[in-house]
């Protein structure tokens, strides 16, 4: 452009010509142009909406997991005592009965205990049955913690996806 051209924006920017990019990207379109936003919980799964067999609250499986985390911490404190300062075997040993108890429960029973008592259980996604593969390596990521808080619009965290599996209501 030469000195001499005008310029439409005549030294100006105006907030438009920011906006786009300083919002960040539509979340709502997916890679595809396809809207992602509309439906709930678990619909493409082939989950209900509400009731049973549809997606969990996130109230319901927190709750389930302080049942479960105080439940693994009576366990611990049985098998090595009371923590002590500077040892890092109660830990240890809480995240490995935690990991132990959800192999378990998950794939005898489909839930843990404080998931029993809060009225959900895991289901397989795709498969009429559980692999025990997934089953560790989703309660190995949760016990991580951060994969467990990075979820999608259908209510599954990287764990549950790892898993093959979608946390669904009982009652």
């Amino acid at each position: 452009m030469s000195a001499t051209a005008e310029s439409p924006y005549r030294g100006r920017v105006d907030r438009k010509d920011i906006g786009s990019w300083l919002s960040g990207p539509r979340i709502d379109t997916g890679l595809d142009g396809s809207d992602v936003s509309a439906g709930y919980p678990g619909e493409r799964l082939g989950l209900p909406e509400q009731g049973r067999g549809s997606a969990a609250t996130w109230g319901r499986r927190v709750g389930a997991l302080f049942i479960d985390w105080f439940v693994v911490l009576g366990v611990s404190l049985a098998f090595v005592g009371a923590p002590e300062p500077g040892n890092d075997t109660f830990g240890i040993v809480t995240l490995g009965v935690l990991v132990v108890m959800y192999v378990i429960l998950l794939m005898t029973a489909g839930a843990t205990i404080g998931m029993w008592l809060l009225g959900i259980m895991v289901w397989p996604v795709g498969s009429d049955r559980f692999s025990f593969v997934r089953i560790v390596g989703r309660s190995v990521l949760l016990a991580l913690v951060i994969p467990a808080v990075v979820y999608d619009r259908d209510r599954r965290g990287l764990h549950d996806k790892v898993g093959g599996t979608v946390v669904v209501r009982t009652r």
